[in-house]
């Protein structure tokens, strides 16, 4: 918007509380929240007493209060704040916890701590798995597609909704093959599951990880040992689905058994099967729209929560892929 008298950009001003934050989470280590809300939104900010004060164009200003309502929201709530999540806030059009977002949570019982979407597609993503039988989420990498999905297989589990785990990956050679690693069977397909079992570690104190794998209660284990299985009562999550071929999806797609949940996660843009292959992940894509009961839901690189430099890394690769 621009003022006709003068031909700039129209000026304004507005005023976000944070009564009841507490301001030094709120700002950052050397203001770098506050920095950072500036940056990324142009936007002028200081704060002032029990307020925020934002000052700048009226587009700037009016992208600057929603992130900064939504980002004392999160401060409200104990949570600590970086830069990079202001970033990330400043680049979803609704920001998780703006006033009618979907805020997505799970207070995981027993576990280290409870888990938090800091996105809307995050949010939404947890909600896609709640209400169906089978998610399938895409997208790039550090958007916590398998993260999530372990969180929300944790609290069902905790909860008694389902009686175990199943988590799954498919042991593809990347540029090296399996038999040149040392060990047996297990020793070798353990670092193709080693994301899996982190994930896991982050949230159930190590002992109590061992246990219930012990107890089989939770299961980590190769893709092609699904075969065969009838998976009911479970929570049963297909990792890097991308490297899956079209026979092993149908494959593990159809050991869904009664009070069972699958979720189903991958990469497109991380294929790293044969050229003769076609990815189980695409073929689904394909043919599996429109069925009640089974949601797809799409990552982007505003969902990213790692680094802030990985979501440049996404966009770059993206842009050289379209030839931009």
């Amino acid at each position: 918007m621009t003022d006709p008298r003068t031909d700039r950009p129209e000026q304004a001003t507005a005023r976000v509380s944070v009564e009841g934050a507490d301001q030094l989470m709120l700002a950052g280590v050397n203001d770098g929240n506050l920095v950072e809300l500036g940056r990324a939104t142009g936007a002028r900010v200081a704060l002032r007493g029990d307020h925020l004060s934002l000052t700048g164009d009226v587009d700037a200003v009016s992208r600057a209060e929603a992130v900064a309502t939504a980002l004392v929201a999160l401060v409200r709530d104990g949570r600590t704040v970086t830069a990079d999540d202001v970033l990330r806030l400043s680049l979803t059009e609704r920001p998780v916890d703006a006033p009618g977002a979907t805020n997505g949570a799970l207070v995981l019982p027993g576990a280290r701590r409870g888990v938090q979407a800091k996105t809307p597609g995050q949010a939404e993503y947890l909600k896609k798995i709640a209400e169906h039988d089978i998610v399938i989420g895409i997208g790039p990498a550090g958007t916590g597609k398998t993260y999530l999905a372990v969180a929300a297989a944790v609290d069902a589990l905790m909860r008694k909704r389902v009686r175990r785990i199943v988590l799954a990956r498919p042991a593809v050679e990347a540029g090296e093959s399996l038999g040149f690693l040392p060990g047996d069977m297990q020793a070798k397909v353990d670092p193709y599951l080693r994301p899996l079992y982190d994930a896991l570690d982050d949230l159930i104190p190590f002992e109590r990880i061992q246990k219930l794998i012990e107890t089989r209660t939770i299961e980590v284990a190769p893709l092609a040992f699904m075969r065969g299985r009838t998976l009911g009562d479970a929570f049963v999550i297909l990792d890097e689905a991308q490297n899956a071929t079209g026979m092993q999806m149908k494959m593990f797609l159809t050991r869904l058994g009664v009070n069972s949940k699958i979720v189903i996660t991958g990469d497109k843009t991380q294929v790293d099967l044969p050229r003769r292959e076609e990815s189980g992940l695409m073929q689904v894509e394909r043919i599996l729209h429109g069925i009640e009961g089974i949601s797809f839901h799409y990552f982007t690189d505003a969902d990213v929560v790692r680094h802030r430099l990985v979501r440049a890394i996404i966009r770059a690769y993206n842009d050289d892929a379209a030839g931009t």
